[in-house]
């Protein structure tokens, strides 16, 4: 087990703190924004379907009213 004298070397851990801290930040940052990125994407895909599905609707409508016009 390792044993730190201070705290202050508990944060430099043995010189590489820089590395092992911004690992661990850059790690946190990314897990914090993976599901907000997520849950953005799956809003703007369900509103881009539902679009399309609006549009494909629209336009089966004017071709059914055309074929009965004829």
């Amino acid at each position: 087990m390792i044993h730190w004298n201070s705290f202050s070397d508990f944060i430099a851990m043995g010189g590489y703190g820089f590395y092992v801290w911004g690992s661990f930040g850059v790690t946190a940052l990314i897990m914090t924004i993976e599901p907000i990125m997520v849950a953005r994407n799956r809003r703007i895909t369900i509103a881009r379907l539902k679009r399309q599905l609006r549009a494909e609707s629209r336009t089966n409508s004017r071709a059914d009213h055309r074929n009965n016009a004829e």
